[in-house]
């Protein structure tokens, strides 16, 4: 009788109650407040997608690996960083983004909030028709970024332009794939309709940075056309014969050049609007707690704050996570014996491997593969810091040839053994830390099997100079780029190659400006000088592999490369070598400097784009798998 009781109670409560989703979009709408907190939920997506550890671009480009033993240590999400050794399956993807899975986040979840902020939107009574107009263009923004990072991983995808109504039928549930050149089209228009709404510049950016601004909006339009123009989407072979179940074709057949001419214009395009508003290549002003440094460490702080300077002092910023970066104890090496003891705050994981050391140039500003001048064959012998290069290896200590007459962005973005840190509470360039990797004695070296790095390379990049690591963590925190001044330089460089080839004289002019910046001859220069190739600028073909590998240079560690390796159609080659570092356990150098496989990366034709999820295509049988999964 008392369960028959509790059960009608139960009943009659239930009935009683409206819908929990109807008096929730009702709650959510009533007013300004309200509805400004439901936009800022469309907002946060955007900025857990660049969570380092969950962003494809940064664990797969192989710039920086992690410790194979370290799974999912201590909550840290390595999802990502596993799927270079073959984790990845039809029936379980890592860094799911269709379903939000496996340490990411479903972006058809953000594209729903989206949809629903823009169907409520009149029903705040308090919201003026200027910031109506402003918060309207800011979510079609956030619906054109969620749908391009769906595209990214998974090429065609269904476009969920509205949402369903709670009632569709099945056949209007079970959605399907759009082609890729409709996708684009679709993200475009967007981006469009948004653009002439959004604002200049951010007035109040204590509490408003990180909202979307009209140059926003315009580089992110550049960098989808960017991508629609390259080979992984643009004419692809490998896809001639990809269609839905309709026959229809999921991939344009055909290379299409006027692509690339319609991607230089949207570059140009965001380029102007972000120089308008007193956008410019940052460069590194020496504050008052910085004595007398040299012009070699000027170049190397220019380079290094260009990411780490605060959003807000950094005029090449154009948009960045608005989540401060949280992993510059995973970038630091130990540089004291309190940092040793402190290592839980400092763990050293971000490991960088041999190969991405040898992308960065010499200092002639050429590949080490082709300067005349550059002993590349034997970069591996020993050799010991001189007074010539104090300011960036440790005088009179042991290294390797490798480490002397590289460019400045190879010293501003990677810690080695014997290499000088300037910076962490020390502003004396003659007394600065230096890195001491070498066997388990060092501070920087291995003490478990935990906190360690294993290549004995750090993407120093990574860390603020201010940042100290010592008895105790005091992080001196900024936002990591998503697009930054430089990058639209590159892109625009890059697709007026593509389009015209080298005859095109602004190809330099915006790259070279990049390389002045890194404290470089410009490209023809450098070239006709050191190479040993001097013509490769002048056709198409050369200056694109240059151009590629500046960009890789420029960008690295920015969660950019690996993204630009797969709309290149290059990321299988690039890891079709084996993930070295040194033999962190030797204390000597002549052992210490005996490359050490760490693992065969597994990536196939396959992984350039996720697969869906095998259960998916069940539940929706208008879905179809991407090739060769």
């Amino acid at each position: 009788m008392i369960v028959v009781i509790l059960s009608s109670i139960s009943c009659k409560k239930y009935l009683d109650v409206t819908p929990d989703n109807v008096g929730t979009i009702e709650y959510a709408f009533r007013n300004r407040n309200e509805a400004e907190n439901y936009l800022f939920t469309c907002y946060a997506y955007s900025q857990r997608l660049n969570d380092v550890s969950t962003n494809p671009a940064f664990t797969t480009s192989s710039e920086i690996i992690y410790p194979n033993n370290l799974s999912n240590y201590l909550g840290y999400n390595t999802t990502g960083f596993n799927l270079l050794r073959g984790q990845q399956t039809a029936s379980n993807p890592g860094l799911n983004a269709w379903d939000g899975q496996n340490g990411s986040y479903s972006m058809y979840r953000s594209i729903r909030l989206c949809n629903t902020m823009l169907e409520n939107i009149d029903k705040p009574i308090d919201l003026s028709d200027s910031e109506k107009k402003r918060w309207i263009a800011e979510v079609k923004f956030l619906k054109a970024y969620y749908h391009f990072y769906l595209m990214r991983m998974y090429g065609p995808i269904p476009l969920i332009k509205e949402n369903l109504a709670i009632n569709s039928s099945t056949d209007e549930v079970r959605v399907k794939r759009a082609p890729v050149d409709e996708v684009v089209n679709y993200i475009v228009s967007l981006l469009d309709e948004a653009a002439p709404d959004l604002p200049g510049v951010i007035q109040n950016q204590s509490s408003e940075l990180g909202r979307a601004t009209k140059a926003i909006a315009l580089s992110l339009k550049a960098e989808i056309l960017l991508t629609a123009a390259s080979p992984l989407f643009n004419g692809n072979p490998d896809y001639a014969n990809f269609k839905d179940k309709d026959g229809i074709n999921l991939f344009s057949t055909s290379v299409d050049l006027q692509k690339w001419s319609i991607a230089a214009d949207a570059c140009k395009a965001a380029i102007t609007e972000c120089e308008s508003r007193g956008m410019k290549l940052y460069q590194y002003v020496l504050p008052a707690n910085v004595g007398r440094l040299s012009d070699s460490l000027k170049t190397v702080l220019s380079i290094q704050n260009a990411v780490t300077e605060k959003w807000d002092m950094n005029p090449e910023m154009v948009w960045a996570n608005a989540q401060t970066f949280g992993d510059q104890g995973k970038a630091t090496p130990r540089l004291t014996a309190k940092a040793v003891n402190n290592a839980f705050s400092n763990p050293s994981t971000f490991s960088v491997p041999i190969s991405t050391q040898e992308l960065f140039y010499t200092d002639n500003g050429v590949p080490i593969t082709e300067d005349t001048n550059w002993d590349y064959s034997g970069r591996y012998t020993i050799q010991t810091g001189d007074s010539k290069n104090r300011y960036y290896i440790k005088e009179g200590y042991e290294t390797i040839k490798a480490h002397f007459a590289r460019e400045p962005r190879f010293y501003a973005d990677v810690a080695f053994d014997g290499g000088i840190w300037f910076g962490n509470d020390v502003y004396n360039q003659d007394n600065a830390y230096f890195v001491q990797a070498r066997g388990s004695a060092a501070f920087a070296g291995p003490k478990d099997f935990v906190n360690l790095n294993v290549t004995g390379y750090w993407p120093k990049k990574l860390v603020n100079y201010l940042s100290v690591y010592d008895d105790g963590f005091n992080q001196v925190g900024f936002h990591l780029p998503i697009i930054r001044l430089a990058s639209l330089y590159l892109s625009y460089a890059e697709a007026l190659n593509e389009f015209s080839g080298p005859s095109n004289t602004e190809i330099f002019t915006y790259a070279d400006q990049v390389r002045a910046r890194a404290g470089l001859k410009g490209i023809k220069a450098s070239w006709a000088a050191y190479s040993k190739t001097p013509n490769k600028p002048n056709t198409k073909e050369g200056l694109r592999q240059i151009l590629h590998q500046e960009r890789r240079i420029e960008l690295c560690f920015e969660a950019q490369s690996g993204w630009d390796l797969r709309r290149w159609k290059e990321l299988q080659e690039v890891l079709s070598k084996p993930i070295q570092g040194w033999s962190i356990y030797q204390d000597q150098a002549v052992n210490y400097y005996r490359p050490q496989t760490q693992f065969l990366p597994v990536f196939g034709e396959k992984d350039y784009l996720w697969p869906i999820k095998s259960d998916d295509l069940i539940q929706n049988p208008n879905l179809v798998q991407n090739p060769y999964w």
